[in-house]
């Protein structure tokens, strides 16, 4: 590399926030499956251990051997609704428990895959999952979940859209910080490195190595420099910056791989941000022009940032997955806080805002006397964007028991604080207790 080069990158990395936020582990489960989910667990326990016993180790010595941070050193593995079918358990708890445990013992930070995919209809195991995911988000620390409720291809679950307002209300009332663990999917990828809604999807292979990095300040700060020129300026100076941070996330991955013996698989672009001061996203947009995030023209810029990151970074990596673009969770972004606390965001902008970034409403504190089917109308209209524009959408809203509107909930370190958001009081109650299935729209018929 040139010296100016090198020298950029340890400004990116000392001044600017530059990170691999996450190395994630993919694990199949499936040849774990067994009648006897003693056995099977036990199965689960071993393979994990096995395929994940250096991954910490070899997290902490590309650090040091590179200067880069690697922030979370996760793993992820197939929907335990698949893999705990086969027994007779009326409650997966246990299953969640051997993935706390090993999760612990290994010194991971979290691990995915406490998931069912049920976009079209329940079966036998992911009912059960659902049913134990109140227990399992309050009574395990490491264990992350997610359930896919629809997808462009098959419409929307409304019956697990209903359910999934009572598991989250469940789930606030045993702990305050059990939903910050889970997510509620439209059209999940099986390749996500980011918690809390990364499994490890059938299609793909054994093990692999997925790496998300994360960039927002070094974003910033290179538009900073291009302050009053056109958009089209902005754009090409975030694909530019993209592009470098994409090579160190390709750089990280493939050097993981080579030492854990495990096939490098994609990296996901996402700027993902945290509460520290110079990163954050909300901060981007309002590099581009906005006195607030929030304000008209905010989704505009959005859509900017999200489509110019995607063109930078798939110029940089061979293999990009994952969702790769940018994250918006209030509790986690200093500009979002803060535009949260002075009134100019809101859930309905944030809503919006959606349907041009990743995933969706992402960590929102809300009221504790929120209703279940309030909680489960803001799931339908969000998956309702990803169905409609062929795109993820997520729900990781969080109920505060006790807490009013504009209050604060403190959650610590990377998931942060937010301001409790006001929501809409007229009631969906209506709609959701019909139930059934949103029929997928005209355009997903595609073969």
């Amino acid at each position: 590399m040139e010296t100016e080069k090198i020298k950029e990158t340890i400004h990116m990395i000392s001044d600017e926030k530059l990170d691999v936020r996450t190395i994630t582990m993919g694990i199949s489960l499936l040849d774990c499956i067994d009648s006897d989910s003693d056995r099977a667990c036990e199965r689960i326990y071993r393979k994990i251990m096995t395929k994940a016993k250096n991954l910490v180790k070899v997290g902490q010595q590309l650090e040091a051997e590179y200067g880069i941070p690697i922030i979370n050193k996760r793993i992820s593995v197939t929907p335990i609704s698949i893999i705990a079918a086969a027994s007779a358990d009326q409650n997966y708890f246990k299953y969640a428990q051997t993935l706390d445990r090993a999760a612990k013992e290994l010194g991971v930070n979290f691990i995915g895959g406490f998931s069912a995919l049920v976009q079209k209809g329940y079966q036998s195991g992911d009912l059960r999952l659902i049913n134990s995911l109140p227990q399992v988000l309050s009574e395990t620390d490491l264990v992350c979940a997610s359930v896919n409720v629809g997808s462009t291809r098959s419409g929307i679950n409304m019956d697990a859209v209903a359910q999934m307002g009572k598991v989250i209300k469940d789930a606030a009332e045993r702990s305050f910080m059990a939903n910050t663990k889970m997510v509620v999917f439209c059209n999940a990828v099986e390749d996500n490195p980011f918690m809390a809604g990364a499994f490890h999807g059938v299609g793909e292979r054994d093990v692999v190595i997925n790496v998300g990095v994360s960039g927002p300040g070094v974003v910033k700060h290179a538009l900073e420099k291009v302050k009053g020129q056109p958009l089209d300026a902005v754009a090409e100076t975030i694909k530019k910056t993209a592009f470098k941070v994409t090579r160190m996330g390709q750089l990280i991955g493939t050097l993981a791989s080579e030492r854990l013996h495990v096939p490098f698989g994609i990296v996901d672009l996402s700027l993902a941000p945290t509460p520290a001061a110079g990163d954050s996203v909300a901060q981007i947009l309002e590099e581009i022009g906005l006195e607030s995030v929030g304000t008209h023209g905010t989704t505009a810029a959005l859509a900017l940032l999200n489509d110019a990151v995607k063109k930078g970074g798939i110029m940089a990596c061979n293999h990009v997955g994952g969702l790769s673009g940018a994250f918006i969770p209030v509790s986690e972004d200093a500009g979002m806080i803060a535009a949260a606390t002075a009134g100019a965001l809101n859930i309905e902008k944030l809503e919006a805002m959606t349907a041009v970034c990743s995933v969706g409403l992402d960590m929102i504190a809300i009221p504790g006397d929120t209703p279940a089917e309030t909680i489960s109308a803001m799931i339908a209209d969000e998956a309702a964007i990803g169905m409609i524009n062929n795109k993820t959408t997520a729900v990781r809203v969080l109920p505060i028991k006790g807490k009013k509107v504009g209050e604060m909930a403190e959650f610590g370190g990377l998931l942060g604080y937010a301001p409790v958001m006001a929501v809409n009081a007229a009631s969906s109650a209506a709609m959701i207790a019909r139930g059934g299935l949103i029929p997928a729209p005209i355009h997903s018929f595609k073969n």
